[in-house]
């Protein structure tokens, strides 16, 4: 086996271990027993337990960054673009935490530390954000002034509801085909735009 598909196999194991016993209640020794790799092969990889978190942190947002990239790439104009990526965003950071059952709990215990961790995602995904404000800019779809500024507000805002998004606490009368009309409309209204007659037949029935 590859020292990557060895590696890759140690970080799968551990998000099992971590989603059905909580990092503090396992251990090296659980991880290197699951992964009938041994110690001696787990260490060769990472120096301890944190490492491994780490990579497993990591690997999630390499999943949620290839799907934002695909939306990013969609032959679709630049408003619906951007409606599907704040959702895309929010569904897949709440598969995340529910995939990986117990891990929830640590997912926001250690807060900080997977902070760390998003940082290279979030500047990724705000450069998607701005090339898609761009794109709507050279349309003549959008009216922004600042689309780098606006690509970061975008994202912090998507950002700080991901919690009530996962725990459902956000437009409780509301599902995420019955929201979109008003995130539409939130979204357009602050990129100088109408809702299109198209968006609203074409995104808003989905």
């Amino acid at each position: 086996m590859s020292i990557s598909k060895t590696r890759q196999k140690l970080v799968d194991v551990a998000r099992d271990l971590f989603a059905r016993q909580g990092l503090d209640a396992t251990t090296m020794n659980d991880i290197a027993q699951a992964s009938q790799k041994g110690r001696r092969t787990l260490y060769t990889y990472f120096r301890n337990k944190e490492e491994i978190y780490d990579a497993v942190i990591e690997s999630e947002l390499e999943v949620l960054s290839e799907r934002m990239d695909e939306v990013a790439a969609m032959n679709a104009p630049p408003e619906e673009k951007l409606i599907n990526m704040i959702y895309t965003h929010l569904c897949a950071i709440k598969e995340v935490v529910a995939r990986n059952g117990s891990l929830r709990a640590e997912f926001f215990k250690n807060i900080w530390l997977v902070e760390r961790k998003r940082k290279a995602f979030d500047e990724e995904e705000i450069a998607l954000l701005q090339r898609v404000i761009e794109e709507g800019c050279r349309r003549g779809t959008f009216n922004v002034e600042y689309p780098s500024f606006t690509a970061e507000i975008i994202h912090y805002s998507v950002k700080g509801i991901e919690v009530p998004y996962i725990y459902d606490r956000l437009g409780r009368d509301l599902n995420d085909a019955t929201s979109r009309p008003f995130v539409a409309a939130i979204v357009c209204r602050a990129l100088g735009m109408s809702i299109p007659a198209t968006l609203q037949t074409n995104l808003f029935t989905k």
